[in-house]
This record gives structure tokens, C-alpha cells and sequence, in this order.
């Protein structure tokens, strides 16, 4: 039976029903389970396999990739795990990598170990599909859009599909987007990637990562490198991340319209520079973000003239979070410059739009800025 996206995500995953038990039964602990004779079966080490992460595994690719067969799913303990597993399970010394240079904090980290591993790493920025030019004999394609933290957009399967004719695989960061916001797989990826920490599970709770796979064999590798280097999600983490998936929907429409909204006030207001949101018609990413998204995300960015101004707009907000992560119901900014890393200006937020009533958030924000100015 076909059904929207809010029915998905509320039934997705769940087992048969069956008398006297639970709709979502509960995390399952367990570090071995009765396995007489020869090891067959689906569970036999908690390393391996947990039947909490097959429901969660099995719902996160029903929302991915609805009605596609063969699809696999496999979770992990971190956003970065998730990461990792993919670029270290399907390249070795030789081959090579083309990475944003605009993408996620943590991606140098990787790139220094693929490098140490001997795998060419070359690099472009998101906007415009530059990294079409670096792909030349390259063994992996690493896509991230829109990009963290400065909501760049590509068109993903242009990049894909240039990518396959060179013989090269495709991964998408679905992160920022969340699989009611994109499909990398429906736009030609074979794997998307995703932190579930942030906007799929929502609330701030737990760490969490997943890849999901276009075929059998790619996730293979991505499941025995998970069993190699241990990076598996606790039985609780996965338990909470599917409970969660139920409001998914919910919690995005409200989300992307308060990011939408919020995107509007500050685009009125004389202090603020280099504003962007894909949902905005202005912004440069709105015409490729519109082909291949259905929701634009919770997140915007924004300039504010200096450190120093950044700093008394965040102190002064009282519906909003100082604290770093994204696509959590409770607002969050933070001024990005203070981690370093990211090329962004002193004064960059980055603004995580949470489940407020609209007009309050708006209100909070406008009443902060008018604070920060004096």
C-alpha cells in the first residue's frame, strides 16, 4: 500500500503485529544470545547484530529509499563512524577521493588518515558542481548538500551521473536534509550517509549514524568494517532513534517553516550579511535545491558584523540554545568561528531553527538583534 511521508515515518520498521506485544518493542541488551551448534542465524554476537538495530535499520531505509529492493541499511555508533566506514571500507592505498572543501568540520580529520593510508584525496567547493573538475580517475565521490555550515547546493545527480561514467561511487552527507528532505539514492548516489544525531532523531539525546546502501555488496563492506573497528550504536541509542522517527515529519514541516520564517526577518535587517537558506527564492542554491528537495532543512546561516556582535546577539536570546549540533525541536545557534576549521567569518552563525511556535522564535531573534545592536 502506498502511503504519505508522515505515515512512513510513524509505522516505519515496526515488526508484525502480534498478540500481547508491544507495537516498538524495547532495546534488546545483550552481549551473546543461546547459539547451540553451528552459528547460523541473525544473531549470535552483539557485536554483529542486535535485533533493535534491524528494526532501526530497517526503518531508517524505508524512509531513504521507499519501495527500492535491495536496499540495505546499516547503523552506527556516530555520525563520524558512519563517515568513516564508508570511505575506509571502499578505497585502499592508491585509489582516488574527491572530497567538498566546504563540507563538515571533521572531514580534514579523514582526509589526513586517507592520505596516511596512501589514498589520493582532491577537494572542490560544493556551489557550481565544481567538484565535476577533480573527478578524473577518482575511485569515490563524497557529496555533502546542502554543505555544513555554509548551505551550499549541488545538483547531485549531475554529479552522480558523471561520476558512474568515470567508474567512480557516489556518497551523500544527507545530514543536513534528512531523508524527508532528499533522497540521495532516487538522485543516483549508491550510498547515503547521514549523523542521525541531528534532525532524524531530533531531540539532542544520543549519538547516532547510519549508511544506506544501494546493494548487498556495498554494505558488506560497510558492515564488516563496522564489525572490525567496533562502532556499534548501544541498544538504547537505537531503541530512542527509532521512537523518534515517529514525529519525524512533525518535527520537520514545523522546523523548516520557523528556518523559512526566520530567513525572511533576517533578510530585512540592515546588520545582517551574507544570509542563507535554500528555501529562500533569492538564494543562490534555490533553483537546484528546488529540483531535489522537498524540504529545504532547519538550519540557516548568517553573518553579524564582528566577533564581538555575534557574541552579545547569542547572550541575548532566550529562546535559543548557544550549543553546537543542528536539527533538534530546541533552537540552537552558535557563533561557528569558534571551533576553527570552517572558512567563516568571526561573525558566522549558524542557526538551527527548532519546534517553537513561529512568531515567538521570529520575535526572540528580532528582539535579540535590536539588543545586540546597542
Amino acid at each position: 500500500m502506498s502511503t504519505g511521508e508522515g505515515t512512513r515515518a510513524v509505522r516505519a520498521g515496526l515488526p508484525e503485529a502480534r498478540k500481547y506485544e508491544p507495537t516498538l518493542p524495547g532495546p534488546v541488551f545483550a552481549a551473546h544470545y543461546h547459539l547451540p551448534g553451528e552459528p547460523t542465524g541473525p544473531y549470535t554476537y552483539g557485536r554483529d547484530s542486535n535485533p533493535t538495530w534491524t528494526l532501526l535499520e530497517q526503518a531508517i531505509g524505508e524512509l531513504e529509499a521507499p519501495g527500492e529492493t535491495g536496499v540495505e541499511t546499516v547503523v552506527f555508533a556516530s555520525g563520524m563512524a558512519a563517515v568513516s566506514a564508508v570511505l575506509l571500507s571502499q578505497v585502499r592505498a592508491g585509489d582516488v577521493v574527491v572530497l567538498p572543501d566546504d563540507g563538515y568540520q571533521a572531514l580534514p580529520l579523514v582526509r589526513e588518515q586517507l592520505e596516511e593510508y596512501g589514498v589520493e584525496v582532491r577537494t572542490a567547493p560544493t556551489g557550481g558542481d565544481a567538484q565535476l573538475t577533480a573527478l578524473d580517475g577518482a575511485k569515490l565521490l563524497w557529496i555533502e548538500t546542502p554543505s555544513n555550515p555554509g548551505l551550499d547546493v549541488c545538483d547531485v545527480r549531475r554529479l552522480a551521473d558523471a561520476a558512474h561514467a568515470g567508474g567512480a561511487l557516489v556518497a551523500v552527507d544527507n545530514t543536513l536534509a534528512t531523508p524527508l528532505g532528499q533522497r540521495p539514492l532516487a538522485l543516483g548516489a549508491d550510498f547515503a550517509v547521514a549523523s542521525g544525531t541531528k534532525g532524524l532523531t531530533g531531540h539532542g539525546d544520543l549519538l547516532l549514524g547510519y549508511v544506506v546502501c544501494r546493494n548487498s555488496a556495498s554494505a558488506a563492506r560497510v558492515r564488516h568494517w563496522r564489525k572490525v573497528v567496533g562502532a556499534i550504536p548501544g541498544p538504547m541509542e537505537a531503541w530512542l532513534a527509532h521512537r523518534s522517527l515517529a514525529t519525524l515529519q512533525l518535527r520537520s514541516d514545523r522546523q523548516c517553516a520557523n528556518a523559512l520564517a526566520l530567513a525572511r526577518a533576517l533578510a530585512g535587517r540592515a546588520e545582517v550579511t551574507g544570509l542563507r537558506y535554500p528555501g529562500l527564492p533569492e538564494d543562490p542554491s534555490h533553483e537546484i535545491a528546488a529540483k531535489q528537495m522537498r524540504r529545504f532543512g532547519s538550519v540557516v546561516s548568517f553573518e553579524l558584523p564582528d566577533r564581538d556582535h555575534a557574541e552579545r546577539f547569542l547572550a541575548e536570546t532566550r529562546l535559543v540554545d548557544d550549543a553546537t549540533s543542528f536539527g533538534g525541536v530546541r533552537s540552537s545557534a552558535e557563533r561557528r568561528g569558534r571551533w576553527g576549521g570552517d572558512a567563516v567569518a568571526e561573525g558566522f552563525i549558524r542557526f538551527s531553527a527548532g519546534a517553537e511556535d513561529t512568531d515567538d522564535l521570529v520575535a526572540d531573534v528580532l528582539r535579540a538583534l535590536d539588543a545586540a545592536e546597542g
